[in-house]
Order: C-alpha cells, then sequence, then structure tokens
C-alpha cells in the first residue's frame, strides 16, 4: 500500500522506519543528533518549504512532510488494517 506524504511524493508503506513530529528535532537532543546522522547518509527531501509538520524515515530517504505526523500515522495504521482484512479475507477463501 501507499501513503500521501503530501505534494506530489507517495511511498509505500512498507518503506517507512519512523514517522516523527517536527517538533521532537527541538526536543530532544538526541533525536536532533539522530536526524543529523540520517540526514548525511539518506537523500534529504522536504516537500513543502512553506511548513513542515512531519519528519518521515525510510531506508533511503528523509522526507519533511507539511502533513502532520498524527494524520500520516491514522493512514499508516488504516493502510496496515486494510492489509490485514485482506490478508483475512484470502485465507478465508482458502479454508
Amino acid at each position: 500500500m501507499f501513503i500521501h506524504l503530501g505534494g506530489d511524493v507517495i511511498i509505500r508503506s512498507k518503506d517507512i522506519i519512523a514517522i516523527l513530529n517536527c517538533d521532537v528535532k527541538e526536543q530532544s537532543q538526541i533525536t536532533s543528533t539522530y536526524l543529523k546522522e540520517e540526514e548525511k547518509r539518506k537523500k534529504k527531501i522536504v516537500i513543502s518549504t512553506d511548513y513542515i509538520k512531519s519528519i518521515v524515515l525510510t531506508n533511503e530517504e528523509v522526507y519533511y512532510s507539511p502533513v502532520s505526523s498524527l494524520t500520516l500515522n491514522r493512514r499508516a495504521q488504516g493502510k496496515a488494517l486494510m492489509d490485514l482484512h485482506h490478508e483475512y479475507d484470502e485465507d478465508s477463501e482458502t479454508s
């Protein structure tokens, strides 16, 4: 399944490592240091320079999204529930 991060950016939900609130960068020195290291190793993609609400980490990229982390988490959970429902339906058909 896919998750829309804002703008014209859509990524596969299974590629997501973490979805963080942008404020965490200022609130936690450990997280701030971790994100700086991730940005050195991965491609940094800023979806909207006007407003950044969340940070999405994947194996290859660090996305700065205008969509809130709460909304992105809901989208990810919704996709996961849909996947589980789909798997259940497939299992029911084979039984």
